[in-house]
């Protein structure tokens, strides 16, 4: 897919709005992640450094579901922009409105104005054309650069390229180069690493990626029910018995298109879901009655050796294991460790995947770290992005 970039755009002298993924996790006044505002300085130091030109940042913060509540300002992230900018950033008190166009409109040349959490008008998430117009008032000119949310409508990522000239950021850009190619043409072995806990949320991502990958490795709690639909014992682990038929076909799926599908062929359980649990070794795939599956064990972890090794292409979303729990995190830091030492083009998506590769401190060795788990997992489906769509 062909986008215009920012650097298709004449930027000199114009004010620049620039919509930006901020969602960033807060616990405590605190931003205890800064990966997403990091993610976005080329785009705007790239603004910053062209003549004339001033910067309009917008975002969202959580779910403030159309209200004005002040644990969801942006507040907390103006102090953490300055900082990482090197410049000043002015806090606007809105998004939209007369006033709020007038600092647009005063910006000196160089200047940063951060706009306040858009999701505190409900008609941010509608895409209220009237919004986005009113959004638009405060830009000549609009620049996409916030993937996490380019799987959404909304009002500030579709309505308002209908009212501005439009190009997507670096990160747009950086993300469409490197997942675009997976799901039309990858290089082969391609490898699809897909774990998480339901095969629900999964489905469509798995039936994609059958149509191009040359081995689909399942773990994670939606591994349990993928080994029950053969018949396997797996004894309190999580199942979702409504989709034990929608296992099988895709077992089914794979065969007939010769995809080789692993599944665990060992585990480590426990008798209750807790961090502190005794970690019980099961050598089989199949898992007792009254113990609950919680991570892959060594066996399996030895069969993904030579696959991911010889993979010239892969793609890793959702976790092995319960990763979270220390006593349940050696599958995915094992996954972790043989993505980061594999030589062909590596990509994690997934918000609980690309925490495991941040917390495990291998996210400097994957080709390409996405910044969105949503939509990189609807890009991965196949499916059209809306926020990427309206800037071809």
């Amino acid at each position: 897919m062909k986008i215009k970039t920012v650097k298709d755009m004449n930027l000199v002298n114009k004010r620049c709005l620039v919509r930006v993924d901020f969602n960033v996790p807060v616990k405590d006044g605190v931003i205890t992640d800064d990966t997403r505002i990091r993610s976005a300085l080329p785009t705007l130091n790239y603004i910053l450094s062209q003549e004339g030109s001033s910067l309009i940042v917008m975002s969202h913060l959580g779910r403030p579901k159309g209200e004005v509540k002040s644990e969801f300002s942006l507040s907390v992230v103006r102090e953490r922009l300055q900082k990482l900018l090197g410049t000043k950033v002015i806090m606007a008190e809105d998004c939209i409105g007369n006033k709020i166009v007038k600092l647009t409109k005063d910006l000196n040349p160089g200047e940063v104005l951060l706009l306040e959490n858009l999701r505190f008008h409900s008609e941010e998430t509608k895409n209220d054309p009237e919004f986005a117009k009113k959004l638009a008032q405060n830009g000549d000119i609009f620049i996409n650069d916030a993937f996490g949310t380019a799987h959404r409508a909304h009002a500030s990522t579709e309505g308002v390229t209908k009212f501005l000239p439009s190009a997507g950021g670096f990160l747009i850009e950086k993300e469409v180069a490197f997942f675009e190619p997976l799901v039309t043409n990858p290089a082969k072995p391609f490898v699809a690493i897909i774990g998480g806990a339901k095969v629900s949320s999964k489905i469509s991502v798995l039936e994609s990626l059958l149509k191009n990958c040359t081995t689909l490795i399942i773990g994670g709690g939606m591994a349990y029910t993928f080994l029950k639909a053969k018949g396997l014992n797996v004894g309190n682990s999580l199942i979702e018995d409504d989709f034990i038929d929608v296992a099988k076909k895709l077992i089914k799926d794979a065969s007939d298109r010769g995809v080789e599908i692993l599944l665990p062929v060992d585990h480590l359980a426990a008798a209750e879901f807790s961090s502190d649990a005794e970690v019980i070794t099961i050598n089989s795939e199949m898992i007792p009655d009254g113990l609950i599956g919680m991570d892959i064990g060594p066996k399996t972890l030895e069969s993904y050796n030579d696959v991911i090794a010889k993979a010239k292409s892969l793609v890793w979303n959702g976790p092995l294991g319960v990763f979270e729990f220390n006593n349940f995190a050696k599958g995915t830091l094992g996954v972790a460790q043989l993505v980061a030492e594999c030589r062909g083009i590596t990509v994690v998506g997934g918000g609980d995947s690309v925490a495991a590769v941040n917390k495990f401190g291998y996210a400097d060795k994957i080709d390409h770290v996405s910044t969105g788990g949503g939509a990189s997992l609807e890009y991965l489906e196949g499916k059209e992005l809306p926020g990427i769509a309206a800037l071809k």
